[in-house]
């Protein structure tokens, strides 16, 4: 695997996400912007991709966030396991229900992600693909970050044609996450999608060749 280049190497060990060694490119998005496409791609060119929400997953299922789901938002429980759809509409409707969960599960992160980095065989850069990266600020703790875009339009279409839901679901939940244009302004690098995955594909390797190592 090739290295990142010298230049975008930003961070050391004591600076960097979970003091990793190696360098770290925080990829993220917006709903419906394809980030966990994008992802896929890295991963099928044998780059080393560790998912956030995979991480979330395993949290969501040990035994003490059931406690604490169970403490905080009784409703959130049936029949012993956590009700994803009753806890999606609290956190949806409350913003103070909503942090509280977010760092709970944040705090429990670090754990999961060495797992996760233990698994790995001599990685000489990692991409962790986490949808809060600006909201938590990671960014300021990994070497480059990485936004997909596309455009709120097109977000609203392809939320409505995935989940069969209104358009005005789709923008309730938009206006929910940080703007995807901030998102743009803030990260180092922009992939575009807003096309065929033809040219998505095409756009990652233009992207990779640009920040590895010849």
């Amino acid at each position: 695997m090739k290295s990142l280049k010298n230049n975008l190497i930003s961070k050391n060990a004591s600076t960097r996400l979970y003091h990793l060694p190696v360098p770290i490119i925080g990829l993220t998005g917006g709903i419906g912007t394809g980030k966990s496409t994008v992802a896929r791609i890295l991963a099928d060119k044998g780059i080393p991709v560790i998912d956030a929400d995979k991480l979330v997953k395993n949290i969501y299922q040990k035994h003490e966030t059931v406690k604490f789901i169970s403490h905080h938002f009784p409703d959130a429980i049936k029949d012993g396991t956590i009700d994803f759809k009753k806890l999606r509409e609290i956190v949806f409707q409350d913003e103070t229900a909503k942090k509280l969960v977010e760092d709970y599960i944040y705090a429990y992160l670090p754990i999961e992600f060495k797992k996760s980095i233990e698994e790995l065989i001599n990685p000489l850069f990692i991409v962790y693909d986490v949808p809060l990266l600006f909201e938590k600020k990671l960014n300021e703790l990994v070497d480059i970050s990485v936004c997909v875009y596309a455009p709120k339009k097109i977000q609203i279409k392809r939320i409505v044609s995935r989940d069969k839901s209104s358009t005005e679901l789709a923008q309730k939940i938009l206006e929910n996450q940080m703007d995807i244009e901030q998102k743009k302004v803030l990260a180092d690098f922009v992939i575009s999608n807003t096309e065929s995955q033809e040219q998505l594909i095409k756009l990652v390797d233009q992207f990779l060749n640009s920040i590895l190592n010849r």
